[in-house]
């Protein structure tokens, strides 16, 4: 669809990737061009910051950065970075994520991070988040978006159909196997 590498998928450990991998899934379908890096703001502070100061010289028009525990590397991306930036985080062992949502969400005035939900699905709405973002600028990006929905929509109602014809017990045991 779109050629050029128009998202940046950054995570601060390949720990992460399992989770994150959930953004690129969803780029890849919609054909849109992103490059997946690892750069740590704690581990690697030096190649983050060269990293970020650089990304408004680039084609990256968005970029999403999933990070665990402290989780300061979205902040840090957007103290360098003009683009909008999309934290997701990661859910952890200790606390299963609610540490990097609060340190994620709460961002101080003036360096903005769009904060999703936890883990898998965040990863997936950040990626959604970046296409809604791009598709003011590329309108086959939001006809595709809106073909999405609809087959969104669509596997919704097809699940209730089949609910009410095998009913819960049935339906479930399916779902199951």
């Amino acid at each position: 669809m779109v050629k050029k590498t128009l998202v940046a998928i950054i995570m601060g450990s390949d720990t992460d990737l399992p989770q994150m991998k959930e953004a690129a899934h969803i780029l890849d379908e919609f054909g849109v061009g992103y490059e997946l890096r690892i750069i740590s703001a704690h581990r690697t502070p030096d190649m983050l910051e060269e990293y970020s100061s650089k990304l408004d010289q680039t084609d990256i028009e968005v970029i999403i950065a999933g990070a665990g525990g402290a989780a300061h590397l979205p902040g840090v991306i957007a103290a360098h970075t003009n683009l909008p930036v999309i934290g997701v985080p990661m859910g952890t062992k200790s606390l299963a994520g609610l540490d990097s949502l609060l340190s994620i969400v709460q961002m101080p005035a003036g360096i903005p991070v769009a904060t999703m939900a936890i883990g898998k699905a965040g990863a997936s709405n950040a990626a959604i988040f970046a296409l809604e973002i791009l598709a003011r600028k590329y309108p086959e990006i939001g006809k595709k978006l809106k073909e999405y929905r609809k087959e969104l929509a669509q596997k919704v109602k097809q699940r209730d159909e089949q609910l009410k014809e095998l009913g819960y017990k049935v339906y479930l045991e399916k779902k199951e196997k």
